[in-house]
């Protein structure tokens, strides 16, 4: 009974586990054509496929660009020196939108054994998080991971999205059961070392958490029901 019970424990924790990834991201899924005077609009699938690579396991400033991690504007600036194509920001946002980049509401983080604790975890915890943050002038993130799709090998999405809205993210190669990165925690807090309250999912189990983060960086776990020990 109690190797059956714990194999229907491991069974429910690989499942919320993979619900709160957050879906799969789909490569190629931005507007496609060319502008009047057949100026090219968007990437063609190669280029899309070429600038994940680029981007995956680089952060923006080992290129010259001024962003810890990788925004709208230096996702823009990119493409621009890579492609010469000057997208708008729609453009940007809709290659970030398919490839999972977008605020999500709470609930969404949660399955849906664990929607009720998430619940009550916002009304009860969440205030004295941004109450705290606004005291000292920090920011709050909530971050997850997003399975991408489409690419050979697939990559998972990182982002990190502000309680402001802003979107944050770095891409990765995954892993079985990753680790949550140290250094895109610390990428959070940028060069000047402000105080970040991260709200994480059940994207990474607590034991995957990195040990010994400076006082700046507090974490703070979303409940779930496939978090692990």
């Amino acid at each position: 009974m109690g190797v059956a019970l714990r194999d229907a424990r491991r069974s429910v924790t690989s499942w919320c586990r993979r619900h709160t990834i957050g879906g799969d991201g789909a490569v190629a899924a931005a507007r496609r054509g060319q502008r009047s005077g057949g100026r090219q609009q968007a990437l063609s699938r190669d280029q899309e496929l070429e600038l994940i690579d680029v981007l995956r396991g680089r952060y923006p400033d080992e290129y010259g660009l001024e962003d810890e991690l990788w925004t709208r504007q230096s996702l823009a600036a990119m493409i621009e020196r890579r492609y010469q194509l000057a997208l708008e920001a729609a453009d940007v946002g809709a290659y970030m939108t398919a490839w999972g980049l977008r605020e999500r509401e709470p609930r969404e983080r949660a399955c849906g054994l664990c929607v009720d604790a998430v619940d009550r975890w916002m009304e009860q915890e969440y205030p004295t998080i941004t109450k705290s943050a606004q005291e000292h002038r920090a920011e709050v993130y909530w971050i997850g991971r997003t399975r991408l799709h489409g690419v050979v090998p697939a990559a998972d999405v990182l982002s990190a999205v502000s309680a402001r809205g802003r979107v944050r993210f770095t891409i990765a190669t995954p892993s079985v059961d990753p680790p949550l990165p140290r250094e895109f925690l610390l990428r959070l807090s940028g060069a000047d070392g402000r105080t970040a309250h991260v709200i994480v999912d059940g994207s990474w189990p607590s034991a995957a958490w990195p040990r010994r983060l400076p006082p700046r960086i507090v974490l703070h776990p979303l409940p779930s029901c496939g978090r692990g020990a």
